[in-house]
């Protein structure tokens, strides 16, 4: 056998025939490796039908989630073009879980097996079920359960959990000594799971509700909010008024309008969220102004987490030069592929659970007042876990 190397070795090496045999099998391998990879991801959505609303509340875009699918692919091909590593997005919308799920299967049977999911939380469950040789992220759905008693073993968070949520707005308020809530709770399911996730983190930084009060008027409040809210509002004495109406029925009127004068906060007013136009530092402008750039329009929480999960993935490709999507499961698991998301720390998945570590902005709507966690919650592990659910917190197996 002639050695592929032109310089002879068997003159002071004791087995030339050996050398050769790895030598080439090295030459295989990087050939193997300078093949072009093709990463395909697919993009789900099911945005359910809120119902009319009682307020001027400015709708979510339509195209939440996907234009920041979007702009991570092209972030990817940007950078995966030196590896020959193409990425590309088949996207899906439907009016019913139903549909989505027949979509999912039509991509699943093109070949697809990373999934980027827009949609809440039962049908995230039946996406899961069937798909379970795929790898779906969770870029649409911030309910707890998901992350603490029902985990999806096939299954990434991306976008916050309302527990991270509450515990980072909490955080902020005990810095600022505001610890006494006045707490008004919406009439929808999801109102009612903020409100929770607001208890919870009222009872693990020691703060105390005064008031709660249901939200039950069905007026508009653009006629009435002088009249109804002073009153609706009057009770014990309270440092500050949380609100949780993710619709936006009544918690834009809430501010200004209290009993006392104090300050609003919750989903309105002073809000916790994955991602805000106002956060600018740590390289976030550039990737604002791409998006911008993109969709013509500000980067909103959803477009953050589809555009994270994406990047989640080619990060995985990258290291593993293959889209096996167990094995980039076991790697996102692993904490050893920290990942980039413009919030000044390296962000990891929890292992326990699947979500993403991330700082989490706290904003009002034309500022960013700090970004969460605060600085003197300590945890043995990260302080990132200082928020949502730890690892003794949660029942379920992941």
């Amino acid at each position: 056998m002639e050695c592929p190397m032109r310089l002879s070795l068997s003159l002071w090496l004791p087995y030339p025939r050996l050398l050769c045999l790895a030598l080439a099998a090295l030459s295989f391998s990087a050939m193997a490796d300078d093949q072009p990879l093709a990463v395909r991801i697919g993009y789900l959505s099911y945005i359910p039908d809120t119902g009319p609303i009682l307020s001027n509340v400015t709708p979510e875009p339509k195209d939440a989630g996907l234009r920041g699918a979007e702009l991570a692919i092209v972030d990817s091909n940007s950078t995966g073009r030196f590896l020959k590593h193409s990425y590309s997005l088949s996207s899906a919308s439907a009016e019913s879980p139903e549909a989505l799920l027949e979509q999912a299967r039509a991509q699943h049977d093109q070949g697809l097996r990373l999934f980027v999911v827009n949609a809440p939380a039962e049908t995230l469950r039946q996406l899961s079920a069937a798909l379970p040789d795929s790898l779906l992220f969770n870029a649409g759905s911030a309910d707890d359960s998901l992350r603490s008693t029902s985990c999806l073993h096939n299954v990434l968070h991306t976008l916050p959990s309302r527990a991270m949520l509450a515990d980072a707005l909490a955080q902020f308020l005990t810095v600022r000594r505001w610890q006494r809530w006045l707490l008004i709770v919406g009439q929808t399911p999801d109102d009612q799971a903020y409100a929770a996730a607001l208890r919870r983190a009222a009872k693990r930084f020691g703060h105390k509700i005064v008031a709660e009060k249901a939200w039950s008027f069905d007026n508009d409040q653009r006629r009435s909010a002088q009249a109804d809210m002073p009153l609706f509002t009057q009770t014990a004495e309270y440092d500050v008024v949380l609100v949780a109406d993710e619709r936006g029925d009544f918690g834009e009127y809430v501010p200004y309008q209290t009993w006392y004068p104090r300050p609003v906060a919750g989903t309105q007013g002073l809000t916790p969220t994955g991602w805000h136009r106002t956060v600018e530092t740590y390289g976030a402008a550039q990737l604002q102004k791409r998006f911008e750039a993109l969709a013509g329009r500000w980067m909103n929480d959803r477009d953050f987490a589809a555009w994270m999960a994406v990047r989640s993935v080619a990060s995985a490709v990258t290291r593993l030069r293959g889209t096996d999507p167990m094995q980039i499961r076991e790697l996102e698991l692993s904490e050893t592929l920290p990942l980039d998301g413009f919030k000044g720390s390296k962000l990891s998945y929890r292992p326990w659970n699947g979500e993403l570590r991330q700082p989490i902005p706290v904003v009002q709507p034309q500022a960013l007042v700090t970004t969460s966690p605060q600085e003197g919650f300590l945890h043995p592990g990260t302080e990132l876990d200082s928020l949502g659910y730890d690892k003794p917190e949660v029942s379920c197996t992941y």
